[in-house]
């Protein structure tokens, strides 16, 4: 294939394009080897130092990986194929437990908050040089100081993945490393790919990331860190107070590390979240409402160090400029009115999954869901478990999408699971995952 492929463009720009074009057309399936910069060159009439321009392109355009004398090849995984494109199809009638949204029967209703947002453009329309809503800001910190987190100053972005984008594009540069969970969150690991960062997967028990694997990250040279405090995407870990302080401490001798904290389980989750703020001199801390308010109220609050929440306003300003006062207004009326009872929404989320965790337990299966809304299923082999569930009338998401070197595993997001069907779907899961009968001729 590689022998045909014609490497064309007179520019580095107009060869990266064609490549990835290719990759993303599966004419260069992943794992292919590129010829040395000088073949390169050869075959597309350039000079080397073009070639080896387009190629220095690709990395940072995570298409292509350069893995010392095995070459350059293009990424198992590359940029131009998403995580999220490893899914399955659902039929007609069967039970779809395979996408991580929220109860929409949990979330607040949005027609008073949005309306009072609406009177209040009325009254005082914001405009061009408006700052954060004043309101916002202040109910935010007070939120934030009450859970331990350092919130002298705060910055609003259009959800936790629009800060982590600007936070590594203003402190790192492709080829950097980045500690990331494993498994974690999807969007995270495709957005680490985009940017051309190297993941080095730190995996996780119930209460966190294990303090070896943070250590082995820091060792191996990460130059940032990301860190769920609760509600771990898709195991459902929660950081605990003794984990905590021991990756404080491992930090504490890295204070060039840049520290991301994920709180997006505020307000469906009543376990307390430990905050390592300040463990490094550069820090941020997120707290989303996407998953207690709704996924379309795209709206989080940034705590961090003065220099580094300076560049994220720096990046935002030159890109979306700054979040609908709309939406700020909106979400500080929701908070205002305490519209959210985060420990019911959490009681009525921690029936479902410790109820399915539980019933897996009786049969043998073992599973995790500490927190959040999902509950994890090692398995042998994701395809076949997938497969057998399909059958039984049940659909949930291939661990793959999640993963970089953890074991196979299922997730299931159990927000809209009823109590009626947690015993069916225990017995299913139960059948899916045993193993097949073998047998013997003669």
């Amino acid at each position: 294939m590689l022998e045909t492929y014609p490497f064309t463009g007179r520019t580095a720009s107009e060869i990266a394009a064609g490549v990835e074009i290719a990759v993303s057309e599966g004419r260069l399936p992943p794992g292919a080897v590129l010829p040395p910069v000088r073949e390169v060159a050869e075959r597309a009439g350039v000079s080397p130092g073009t070639a080896a321009a387009a190629y220095r392109l690709l990395r940072e355009r995570g298409v292509v990986e350069t893995a010392g004398r095995r070459g350059t090849r293009v990424r198992p995984r590359p940029a131009s194929t998403f995580r999220e494109e490893i899914r399955i199809e659902v039929p007609p009638g069967v039970r779809d437990l395979s996408k991580g949204n929220p109860d929409p029967s949990l979330l607040p209703p949005l027609r008073e908050a949005l309306a009072a947002a609406a009177r209040a453009h009325e009254e005082s329309p914001a405009m061009y040089g408006t700052g954060d809503d004043e309101e916002l800001i202040a109910l935010a910190g007070a939120r934030l100081r009450a859970d331990g987190v350092p919130a002298e100053a705060l910055a609003v972005t259009s959800g936790t993945l629009d800060a982590v984008e600007r936070m590594l594009t203003a402190h790192l540069r492709p080829g950097d490393a980045v500690a990331v969970e494993d498994p974690g969150w999807t969007a995270l690991l495709d957005l680490v790919a985009v940017l051309g960062l190297r993941p080095v997967p730190m995996r996780l028990d119930e209460e966190g990331p294990l303090p070896d694997e943070l250590a082995r990250a820091l060792q191996a040279g990460a130059r940032a860190v990301v860190i769920t405090l609760r509600a771990q995407n898709p195991t459902g870990a929660c950081l605990s107070a003794a984990r905590a302080r021991e990756l404080r401490a491992l930090l504490a001798v890295s204070p060039e590390v840049l520290l991301i904290e994920d709180d997006h389980g505020s307000g469906f989750v009543d376990l307390p979240p430990y905050s390592l703020a300040g463990a490094t001199a550069r820090w941020v801390h997120t707290r989303s409402t996407a998953k207690a308010f709704g996924p379309d109220l795209r709206l989080t609050l940034i705590a961090g160090d003065p220099v580094t929440l300076d560049r994220l306003r720096g990046r935002q300003r030159l890109a979306a400029g700054w979040v609908s006062h709309l939406l700020q207004r909106a979400v500080a009326h929701l908070w205002r009115t305490d519209a959210v009872d985060t420990a019911a929404v959490a009681a009525a989320y921690g029936l479902r999954r410790n109820g399915l965790v539980a019933a897996l337990a009786t049969r043998d299966v073992t599973a995790y869901g500490r927190s959040g809304l999902n509950v994890w299923i090692p398995v042998a082999d994701e395809t076949t478990a997938i497969t057998r569930l399909l059958a039984r009338g049940w659909a949930c998401a291939p661990g793959a999408r999640n993963r970089i070197g953890s074991p196979p595993a299922l997730r299931l997001t159990v927000s809209t699971l009823t109590q009626e069907e947690i015993e069916p779907l225990a017995d299913d899961l139960a059948a899916a995952l045993r193993p097949a009968p073998t047998g013997r001729y003669g």
